[in-house]
């Protein structure tokens, strides 16, 4: 089946339906197109994101199921509650995005590149200026050792990224979060893709047709007005 080509030039083409997915790579949609603000948050708030190597066109993804985290089902281990408890990290929230994305890109020590090409940095900054890419910054002796980002729509949180640098940095980051946003009204945090980190966490998979029904409920709501500041 061919892809859809997508105009750089027209950030409000629509996207093709996503049963058009394709099932090998699963969730493979579309191609090409920008990372406009506009292109972006339609994307997001139709269950799609873009994910490609930096010698790659743009590619948009939805796969099918989706791993996706409810605020109210949050595993936290005990190991991990006592180095919370401890509080040997300071967290906090939109301090240092730039940061924060910046330690997402560097490589891993099972990759020798990164996702986060300069275009994906420079969009999600963009995001981040205009109120709807947030960070989550963990700092200890005032040196950033941990965080995460991505994309805040309504009552859903779209997790793009995170890094740490200290053992437990990137979970500790990941709870403040659920924390955070459970007591601001959100609803659901969309996670992409299953790893068994996320899954410790209390992170499942539903089918794609339930996701995109939770967005169509949550995106349009509101959160509290304290929210992110």
């Amino acid at each position: 089946m061919q892809l859809t080509l997508l105009d750089p030039d027209n950030p409000t083409q629509a996207f093709p339906p996503l049963y058009l997915a394709l099932r090998e790579p699963d969730g493979l949609l579309a191609v090409g197109g920008c990372l406009s603000t506009e292109r972006l948050l339609n994307a997001y708030q139709r269950g799609i994101f873009p994910w490609y190597n930096p010698d790659e066109p743009i590619l948009w993804w939805s796969p099918d199921p989706r791993l996706v985290l409810f605020p109210d089902k949050l595993i936290v281990s005990r190991s991990l509650a006592k180095t919370v408890r401890k509080n040997i990290f300071t967290v906090t929230f939109d301090n240092a995005f730039e940061q924060v994305i910046a330690a997402c890109a560097e490589p891993r020590k099972d990759s020798e590149g990164t996702w986060i090409t300069s275009d994906i940095n420079q969009a999600y900054i963009n995001l981040h200026h205009q109120g709807y890419a947030h960070s989550v910054e963990v700092w200890s002796d005032n040196e950033l050792v941990g965080g995460l980002y991505g994309v805040a729509l309504g009552q859903v949180f779209f997790g793009e990224s995170m890094f740490h640098t200290k053992t437990d940095a990137s979970k500790v980051a990941f709870v403040s979060l659920v924390g955070q946003l459970k007591n601001w009204g959100y609803q659901l945090i969309d996670c992409q893709v299953h790893t068994r980190h996320l899954e410790s966490l209390g992170a499942e998979e539903i089918n794609r047709r339930t996701f995109v029904r939770l967005l169509k409920q949550y995106c349009p709501l509101p959160v509290s007005p304290i929210a992110w500041q």
